[in-house]
């Protein structure tokens, strides 16, 4: 039988690259619980019409994209492509807009597309995102871009910028006039477009604005913008936004090409972009999308949020710390080693003793020869050896070794205590 490997597009998360998954999952947390957001866990699968209803069926995502297959009660189900659409599912079904708003919820986990498998893109990813529900003011756009800057200090990515967009209302003073021209304008250069782009001139000209081919991107230069389109009421949004992020401080640039790959986004879109992972340079991404919850039989709710990209994130800690090594809290203080099966039981018994405070400790092999273990514990990260042998165990004592120095001594053998006051010294200094 030949070996069987990954599916092509999937990765396994290893270390050391899971340690700093759960480093950007850590700092979530906590930043999500600082602004009061509350965890939310949707399904993987979920009913296609959920996402060909929110995403748009002439977009990509559900044209090219999707991993959708029939069960067998004859439904046809599809793996998530995203997190909003299952979230917004989530709130009206539960009734959670009967709530007193804002309404604050992020999630976690992994997402799949079928596209070409490249730097920064799988067809398996992982997202991090964040809703935000029952909030119709610039305000609430401007806290939530001020909590991806907070998140984004706590991982130390300092070198990304934050991009941002108005594409509008959907009514008759805004998005459709703005369509119009679009169409306009690309039917007269039709044969520069990208086969892509042709046949999104006829169903949903906006995703032009999307396509990162060469010759849409130069042709999108001298092409109509949203701004000269926008309502009052959507220029009055915008506007407001900007005021509130230069008095917070977040530096932000516009472009006016920010759409998404989605149709349930109104009035703001965002990007935080990097020049560090070429063509896909987006690591967090999001906007408005205020008709969403009516469209899926709620009351009329708006509603803002993101989905910051893990692995993208991840290749970017890891570019910023060359060679990079699990932190110290994922590497074991202790590694208990037993030299032989009669001294086993009281070597795993003082390891046990020494995780009881929350210390990670690892053990050896009771048949594997001293020197092996002790180059085994070097390799762990270890910071000490504690050795129990039948000679110990005879003594009741255990024998210390400091890995960094060679140092060592004896303390008894259930005296778990003075191991751990004997490694605290050096987390004081």
């Amino acid at each position: 039988m030949s070996n069987i490997t990954t599916l092509k597009g999937v990765a396994d998360v290893r270390p050391p690259d899971v340690y700093v998954f759960e480093k950007i999952e850590n700092a979530a947390r906590e930043i999500f619980r600082r602004h009061s957001f509350s965890e939310l866990r949707i399904p993987i699968i979920e009913h296609t019409g959920l996402f060909t209803r929110s995403i748009g069926e002439a977009t990509d995502i559900v044209e090219k994209e999707m991993y959708t297959f029939t069960d067998k009660g004859g439904r046809s189900i599809s793996l998530r492509p995203e997190g909003t659409a299952s979230v917004v599912r989530s709130y009206v079904e539960n009734r959670m807009h009967d709530l007193p708003p804002p309404q604050k919820f992020y999630y976690m986990g992994p997402m799949f597309r079928y596209e070409r498998p490249q730097k920064g893109r799988l067809r398996q990813f992982y997202q991090i995102g964040a809703e935000v529900f029952g909030g119709a003011s610039a305000s609430v756009d401007a806290e939530l871009l001020v909590m991806i800057a907070a998140l984004l200090r706590e991982i130390r990515l300092d070198d990304t910028e934050l991009f941002i967009n108005s594409i509008g209302c959907k009514d008759k003073q805004c998005r459709p006039g703005f369509r119009d021209a679009l169409v306009e304008y690309f039917s007269q250069r039709v044969e520069l477009l990208c086969e892509d782009c042709k046949k999104r001139l006829e169903r949903n000209p906006l995703r032009i604005l999307d396509c990162k081919m060469e010759v849409c991107a130069a042709l999108r230069k001298d092409s109509p913008k949203i701004s000269t389109h926008l309502c009052a009421g959507c220029r009055t949004h915008h506007g407001q936004l900007k005021g509130l992020l230069d008095a917070l401080g977040v530096k932000y640039r516009e472009d006016p090409d920010i759409v998404r790959g989605l149709d349930y986004y109104t009035r703001t879109t965002f990007e935080v972009r990097t020049e560090r992972l070429g063509a896909q340079n987006a690591v967090v991404a999001g906007g408005r999308y205020d008709d969403l919850v009516k469209e899926f039989g709620g009351p009329p709710t708006p509603a803002v949020g993101f989905a910051l990209g893990v692995e993208r994130v991840c290749e970017l800690i890891k570019a910023n710390f060359s060679g990079i090594a699990p932190d110290s809290e994922f590497l074991p203080e202790f590694y208990v080693i037993p030299l032989g099966i009669a001294a086993a039981g009281k070597a795993l018994a003082l390891a046990q003793g020494l995780r009881a405070p929350g210390r990670a400790v690892a053990t050896g092999d009771a048949l594997v020869s001293l020197k092996s273990q002790l180059k085994r514990a070097d390799k762990a990260g270890a910071r000490y050896a504690v050795i129990v042998g039948d000679d110990e165990v005879a003594r009741g004592v255990a024998v210390w070794r400091r890995l960094s120095d060679g140092a060592q001594g004896e303390v008894k053998i259930d005296d778990a205590g003075a191991l751990l006051s004997l490694a605290a010294p050096q987390e004081q200094a």
